[in-house]
């Protein structure tokens, strides 16, 4: 894996952040003279550039209908209607749509355009003014209400305009213009849309800058698409040493035998193998207010503490009276009867309550609940939690005790099953290092794009001059190996 705290992107910009000053690698040079813009936080543009409302490059902005749509893609010959998340990536992606239902096909409206800038009106702060350039338009895909797709004048590059809305001065621009009473949900109108500031160079030089930054974004996207490849491959090797440690063992020589389980397959023949039921007794204590209300997550199990709304990955609904929760105590197993089948479950590390719509197992002797969690997380275990789940769909599907009780597990001795944990653990370990190391890659890298962006949108480098190389080639990271 390679560090980049330091590294410069060869021919490309390392520019520091707005506010710094005006940042360029030697490859770009700075514009031969600069004026004030008028606008405190845009500062110098080039000298020939002029600072413009949004309204002077736009032609005409139209927004579609509220139709009814079932959840899945339009297939050829049929119609489509854009969910908002065709954009939510920073590319505009047609194949987000939503196959509208036959009953509302005479109301769809504003059908998809190339060269348009398909634009999110409203949505959540941080995504409200999305933005995504239409560059492939197929017959059929019509946009929603909540999406504007805005046309450009003739002299202006709907490419320029579009990596504007990428650079941190449009962000920040929508972010004061949006409206809203919900801090989860946020509008931006047309108006304001429209007044919001660009910096205009010619449009020549508009074309240059954004051929400019399809050939350097594309290579920083090739980066970052390397170290996410990265994070699943760590993530698949974890799943794959994990599940073969706790259904195998560590010994590749030792004795093996059907356990007659299907899922299980062989095991080390001096593994015992018994139903959940046979270890384990269902529990349902009555919560104690002191206590802290712990979550169980289908990714991270069962937590250590009470977690906040901001901590959470999703809104949580409190019972007033807690002793309405179940108390769980160190080493109890939990799961979530409708998540178990997707990972919902969790052993449990401190005393604490869970809700009452969950599954306590308590351990009847042995402290098995860490390792037993790591059996029920294989892909194998997972399929067999399903098939006994009760429901007419997945999502609807029920893990009752009764059902749970008789899955067959396999248990280690007890020094081997410590063994195992510690591996297992040096491994959760090692894999975590190695993923945050790669997020924070990921991070400088999406940080060096926003720059870039920002430093050719505004005249900070001048790519004039720019052709693209012979032969592409990723950028060269002048970085230490980690």
């Amino acid at each position: 894996m390679t560090n980049l705290a330091g590294a410069n992107l060869n021919n490309g910009a390392a520019v520091g952040p707005q506010g710094e000053g005006r940042e360029s690698p030697s490859s770009f040079p700075e514009y031969p003279a600069y004026k004030a813009s008028g606008v405190e936080w845009l500062g110098e543009v080039p000298e020939h550039w002029t600072v413009q409302p949004l309204k002077r490059a736009i032609a005409k902005i139209e927004s579609g209908t509220s139709v009814n749509a079932a959840d899945y893609p339009a297939e050829p010959g049929s119609y489509g209607v854009l969910k908002t998340s065709c954009v939510y990536t920073g590319q505009f992606d047609w194949r987000e749509n939503k196959t509208v239902d036959d009953e509302d096909l005479n109301r769809v409206s504003c059908p998809l355009k190339i060269d348009t800038l398909v634009v999110s009106r409203m949505n959540t702060p941080d995504l409200v003014g999305a933005t995504g350039l239409v560059t492939e338009a197929p017959a059929g895909i019509f946009l929603p209400d909540r999406l504007w797709q805005v046309y450009f004048e003739k002299n202006q590059s709907a490419s320029f305009v579009f990596y504007f809305t990428k650079a941190p001065e449009y962000r920040e621009q929508v972010k004061n213009a949006c409206s809203g009473t919900s801090s989860s949900m946020q509008n931006l109108g047309q108006d304001d849309f429209r007044t919001l500031l660009f910096v205009e160079p010619p449009v020549a030089e508009q074309t240059q800058i954004a051929r400019f930054l399809d050939h350097e974004t594309a290579r920083i996207d090739a980066l970052i698409e390397e170290q996410q490849r990265l994070i699943e491959l760590l993530k698949e090797k974890r799943q794959a040493v994990i599940s073969h440690a706790v259904t195998k063992g560590l010994d590749p020589t030792v004795p093996m035998k059907d356990s007659g389980a299907e899922w299980l397959g062989e095991v080390p023949a001096h593994w015992e193998t018994l139903r959940i039921g046979a270890v384990y007794s269902e529990a349902a204590d009555k919560g104690l207010a002191e206590l802290p209300v712990l979550r169980v997550s289908i990714h991270h199990g069962v937590s250590d503490k009470e977690l906040s709304e901001e901590e959470s990955d999703r809104k949580i609904t409190r019972i007033d009276d807690r002793e309405k929760y179940k108390r769980v105590r160190p080493g109890d197993l939990v799961y979530n009867m409708m998540r178990a089948w997707q990972g919902g479950f969790g052993a449990v590390l401190v005393d604490g309550l869970v809700s009452p719509a969950y599954v306590v197992a308590r351990p009847k002797n042995e402290d098995i609940s860490r390792y037993v969690e790591q059996l029920l997380r294989t892909g194998c275990a997972v399929e067999e939690m399903r098939k006994n789940s009760y429901g007419i769909t997945d999502f609807r599907l029920r893990l009752y005790w009764d059902q749970f009780k008789n899955i067959v597990i396999v248990i280690p001795p007890e020094v081997e099953r410590q063994q195992i944990m510690e591996r297992i653990d040096s491994l959760i370990n090692e894999s975590e290092a190695l993923k945050s190391e790669a997020d924070r890659l990921i991070v400088i890298l999406q940080e060096r794009r926003s720059a870039l962006i920002s430093a050719a949108v505004t005249g900070k480098i001048d790519v004039r001059g720019w052709q693209p190389p012979a032969r592409a080639q990723a950028p060269v990271l002048e970085a230490e190996a980690v």
